[in-house]
């Protein structure tokens, strides 16, 4: 009987390691592209719009963005009270914005989404922050999130 519950047990166990548990990113399909893989009109303008964010720290003006580089609830959840609030504690915990590096280049097959991850410098050292801005099919912006830096990539 003993020899039986062993056998029983072993097999449960290889029955639930044998089992594959899918993440959120596989399931999405999001696969890295190299930095030359993506059209320079593309990444200039997910750098030129990421940048103007950024710069409204520096300047407290910021241009709203438009129908033709923005979809409508990025235009409507970017507003200068939302950036100026966001810059008075960036500006106190990492100083004066320098510029945008890009790392890396996504592309998440299930929403045709293109995403580009900017390593944002600051006058600060201490500052290791990240700017990630989400390009959709129409080349406009879905997205922008600032994020503590961390190498692997994870959607969030």
């Amino acid at each position: 009987m003993k020899k039986i519950i062993i056998v029983f047990s072993i097999l449960l166990l290889i029955g639930c390691k044998s089992k594959k548990f899918v993440t959120a990113v596989e399931n999405t399909k999001i696969e890295k592209l190299g930095l030359s893989d993506v059209n320079e009109i593309q990444k200039n303008k997910a750098y030129e719009l990421g940048k103007r964010v950024l710069m409204t720290c520096n300047t407290s003006k910021f241009k709203p963005f438009s129908q033709t580089e923005a979809t409508a609830s990025v235009i409507q959840n970017t507003t200068e009270e939302r950036l100026t609030k966001t810059c008075t504690r960036f500006r106190q915990y990492y100083g004066t914005f320098i510029d945008l590096q890009l790392v890396e280049i996504y592309k998440n097959n299930f929403d045709g989404t293109t995403i580009f991850r900017y390593k944002a410098l600051y006058s600060k050292k201490v500052a290791n922050k990240e700017l990630r801005v989400s390009m959709d099919q129409e080349n406009k912006v879905s997205s922008i999130k600032s994020l503590d830096w961390v190498t692997p990539f994870a959607m969030k």
